[in-house]
């Protein structure tokens, strides 16, 4: 298992709202220094709902399409 967090997540899309969990390497501390990496142009989710009714184990969201990330 990695070190580091997870954090749970809300993601507004133009096309949906993901729901899901966000691993923090253990080199950053809070959600906005992976959203803020300019190396990663992805931002990835584990155990992920969709729109409050889809689940899926995994999705990744380019971050170009992000309206809104909220840590809850």
């Amino acid at each position: 298992m990695p070190e580091g967090k997870k954090a749970r997540v809300r993601v507004r899309t133009v096309n949906a709202t993901y729901v899901g969990d966000l691993f923090i390497p253990p080199m950053r501390n809070r959600v906005s220094d992976v959203f803020n990496d300019d190396e990663r142009i992805f931002i990835n989710l584990t155990n992920v709902t969709i729109n409050d009714s889809e689940h899926i184990e995994f999705v990744s969201i380019n971050k170009n399409l992000v309206e809104s990330l909220t840590q809850i």
